[in-house]
């Protein structure tokens, strides 16, 4: 179920009950905990794939550590020579874009040398990476590099780009985040930040069996490392 415009935690449990599902898997991270927590307290077994670590969390939580793959993004930028990068993330409300934005800012830190800068488009799809670039390109001048944080937002600053003439990678570095499907085409070949998804599928397999053997379960935090995957839109390390 698409739950991404509901407001209302009550409401959505409703909807959910009407379809008699074992367990739910909590894939937005736009939704505010609260979610998750209401479905808990009726009683359906539910999994957080966009929580944070927490020694005390509230439901399970399955996912990667989104700081540390911020951090990971800085990291390469930082190695391939860039004087100047900036953050291009998805909502800024969104708990994923919050941990990213994070990380990335916290190892950029380390070197005061690098010029940073950080923008939001307003949600997670191509026409918001797309028309958030076009911004910036628009208001000028432009990071030497970006880290978009999901591959979604990276093929529509790849657009936006393109369309102004420019390069990639020669006039501009992007990161993407997620290594999705297309990321891997040739007209694309982006390079992005990989998550384990088998890992993580397997995980909230899981718990959710488990927590249907044993309901009062207490709850665990399970966060998977992420990878480079290198692909063709960040020039060599020098």
């Amino acid at each position: 179920m698409n739950l991404s415009d509901e407001q209302d935690a009550l409401t959505s449990v409703r909807r959910l009950k009407q379809y008699s599902v074992d367990g739910v898997i909590v894939s937005s991270s736009t939704l505010p905990p609260e979610f998750s927590k209401a479905f808990r307290d009726a009683g359906v077994p539910v999994v957080n794939s966009f929580g944070r670590f927490s020694t005390t969390p509230d439901v399970h939580v399955v996912g990667v550590d989104n700081s540390e793959c911020g951090s990971m993004a800085a990291r390469e930028l930082a190695a391939r020579g860039y004087a100047s990068v900036g953050f291009m993330g998805g909502p800024e409300t969104a708990t994923s874009t919050q941990d990213r934005f994070r990380g990335f800012s916290q190892e950029l830190a380390k070197h005061p040398d690098v010029a940073r800068r950080h923008s939001f488009a307003s949600d997670y799809s191509f026409d918001a990476g797309r028309a958030e670039m076009q911004r910036l390109i628009a208001d000028g001048p432009l990071a030497e590099a970006y880290f978009c944080g999901d591959d979604v937002l990276s093929i529509g600053a790849l657009s936006a780009l393109a369309d102004a003439g420019l390069n990639v990678p020669r006039d501009i570095g992007i990161i993407g985040f997620n290594d999705m499907e297309m990321a891997r085409w040739e007209n694309i070949n982006l390079t992005t930040i990989g998550q384990p998804i088998e890992q993580i599928i397997h995980s909230y397999v899981e718990l959710i069996v488990a927590m249907l053997d044993d309901p009062d379960r207490y709850p665990e935090v399970r966060l998977f490392p992420c990878k480079m995957v290198e692909r063709g839109t960040l020039r060599p390390v020098p």
